[in-house]
C-alpha cells in the first residue's frame, strides 16, 4: 500500500515535469531500489518515463540508500541529504535517477487550480508563501532579540569578542607567570 502511494506520488510529480519523463525514457525497463530502512521501494521505469512497481525478485540496476535519520531533512530538499545518500549499481541510470529526484518539484498551484480555479489557487499559494516568510522572519527576530537580551541586558552569554579578549588576556597572564617563575628560579640559584 505504501509502495502504491509512493509510486502514485512520484508519477504525479513526473506528470508535472515532462523533462523528467524524457530523461528517464532511455532507461525503460531498468529497476531502481530506493531503500530507507525498513522501507524498500522497487521501481521500474516504463516506456513513458514513469514508474511502475517492479517484481520483488527483479534485480536492481541501481540502488539508492538513505539513512532513516535523514528522512526529516528531505523536507528541506534533496541537497540537504545528498551527503548521506549511498548510490550503487549502473552509474548512468543512478545519475539520471538522482538528477530527476533532486529536481522534481511539486507544482502546488497547478493542483489547487484544478479544484479552486486559477485565481484562488494563486492567492492561496501566495498567502502561504507570505505566511512562511513571516514565520521565518519572526523566528529570526526572536532569536536575535533573545541573543541581544542575554548578552547585553542580562549578561548570561558572552559575545565572541569578549571571549576572545578574555582568552588572550589569560594567555598573556600565563606567559607572564611563566617568566616570573623563571626569574624566581634564577634568584634562588644565586
Amino acid at each position: 500500500m505504501l509502495n502504491q502511494f509512493a509510486i502514485a506520488t512520484l508519477n504525479h510529480l513526473l506528470a508535472q515535469a515532462a523533462w523528467a519523463c524524457e530523461k528517464l525514457k532511455p532507461h525503460t525497463g531498468r529497476v531502481a531500489l530506493l531503500v530507507s530502512a525498513p522501507v524498500a521501494l522497487r521501481l521500474q521505469v516504463d516506456a513513458d518515463g514513469r514508474f511502475a512497481e517492479a517484481a520483488a525478485d527483479t534485480p536492481a540496476d541501481a540502488t539508492i540508500e538513505l539513512p532513516t535519520a535523514a528522512l526529516p531533512q528531505i523536507l528541506h530538499g534533496f541537497d540537504a541529504v545528498s551527503r548521506q545518500v549511498s548510490v550503487s549499481g549502473n552509474a548512468d541510470f543512478a545519475e539520471t535517477l538522482g538528477h530527476v529526484l533532486r529536481n522534481l518539484r511539486w507544482d502546488v498551484e497547478e493542483d489547487l487550480s484544478k479544484v479552486f480555479g486559477d485565481i484562488i489557487a494563486h492567492r492561496l499559494v501566495g498567502g502561504f508563501n507570505q505566511f512562511v516568510a513571516w514565520q521565518q522572519s519572526a523566528a529570526r527576530n526572536f532569536a536575535e532579540s533573545t541573543a541581544d537580551y542575554l548578552t547585553e541586558e542580562r549578561p548570561v552569554l558572552l559575545r565572541p569578542q569578549a571571549a576572545a579578549g578574555f582568552a588572550s588576556e589569560t594567555d598573556a597572564l600565563r606567559d607572564d607567570l611563566a617568566r616570573l617563575e623563571k626569574r624566581i628560579e634564577r634568584i634562588e640559584l644565586q
